[in-house]
């Protein structure tokens, strides 16, 4: 391999290519997150969709699934969450990812513990107040990335991180082969994340017509709403979509008490939890009282697309990149293609 491609993020998670998958609620799952840590890259479970007394036996499965290291994902505001990251200390977790709310208490509690900490950001000025923190690592999602997303390319975010914090930065929002890469290399990254790549892979769990719902996607149908949840969020434009944007509030209010009574049922999360996480929110993320009724759609909404197996009234979360996916290769092939075309393009680089 390219002696470029061995990053320090590579030592400090323990992978052979410096490529992470994200941890997508309903699809980074332990057979997911198992073959693409075996494939040589890092994988996040996703444990912010799993009941928090189930998340021990989900990284128990994890473990017999792979022997190479991995990562979970979970929000830090969320109920449960410090049952979540004792789980994560207990069974000996690489790493922990997380976004919202970041709590210093339980980031100390995992770095005494050894775990290494990742957090998303989208904003540098939120990367560097991670880093103060206690962040060994931050994933910095550009626009180009799924779900939730700044309006800042991933170009410039990530360069501008790179100059701003000491930690190695992971460019996140537009990345799928091995020219991007390469490209993020050069911006200052040492890795990138991917999720629209990951969930379109031959060991994703998310449902054959949900998958076919984002190979047909176009460029032009990968866009960002505001109505899922009242935050920015890039999806492929569906039929849930069109209904959201056409509705007026008590049909919202109607859809978001229905999402809030789900994810309670999903999570086992009292009223009480469930209100203490939503004020935990607005605080930290400032959010109007619409969005924060909003809230709970999203997990909700994408659950139908992802684990139920219904693109029409679920939501799709997605990179830019789902515009130009067109194939579901086993996530060892994938990361094989990538590797080999990053040597190819550094190579040719470097040609007299």
């Amino acid at each position: 391999m390219h002696a470029a491609l061995h990053t320090r993020l590579c030592d400090l998670l323990g992978m052979n290519v410096p490529i992470v998958q994200t941890g997508m609620g309903w699809v980074a799952t332990p057979e997911l997150v198992a073959a693409v840590s075996d494939a040589g890259a890092f994988g996040f479970l996703a444990a912010a969709t799993i009941p928090p007394e189930q998340v021990g036996a989900a990284i128990e499965r994890t473990q017999a699934l792979t022997t190479r290291p991995f990562g979970v994902n979970f929000l830090m505001d969320a109920p449960g969450a410090d049952v979540i990251s004792e789980a994560i200390i207990r069974h000996g977790v690489r790493a922990a990812g997380y976004n919202r709310a970041p709590d210093a208490k339980r980031i100390a509690r995992l770095k005494d513990a050894g775990v290494v900490c990742i957090p998303t950001c989208g904003h540098v000025k939120h990367a560097e107040k991670a880093e103060r923190l206690g962040a060994d690592a931050i994933i910095m999602q550009g626009s180009e990335g799924g779900g939730h997303t700044g309006a800042v390319p991933t170009s410039l975010l990530v360069s501008q991180t790179a100059d701003r914090v000491q930690v190695p930065v992971i460019a996140a929002g537009g990345f799928r082969d091995g020219r991007g890469l390469v490209a993020a290399l050069a911006f200052g990254a040492a890795g990138v994340a991917m999720g629209t790549r990951f969930l379109l892979t031959a060991e994703s769990p998310v449902p054959d017509a949900t998958k076919r719902r984002y190979l047909d996607a176009a460029l032009e149908d990968v866009r960002v709403t505001t109505q899922i949840d009242g935050l920015p969020q890039r999806v492929v434009a569906n039929e849930l979509v069109q209904r959201l944007e056409g509705r007026r509030g008590p049909a919202r209010l109607w859809l978001a008490l229905r999402s809030a009574l789900a994810l309670r049922a999903q999570t086992g999360a009292s009223l009480r939890e469930l209100l203490a996480a939503g004020f935990a929110m607005r605080r930290h993320q400032r959010l109007s009282r619409t969005q924060l009724l909003m809230a709970a759609n999203a997990p909700i909404l994408a659950k139908t697309a992802m684990s139920d197996g219904d693109p029409v009234h679920g939501y799709l979360p997605s990179g830019s990149v789902a515009g130009v996916l067109d194939d579901v290769p086993t996530c060892a092939e994938l990361i094989e293609r990538i590797l080999r075309e990053a040597e190819r393009t550094l190579a040719s680089l470097t040609e007299p």
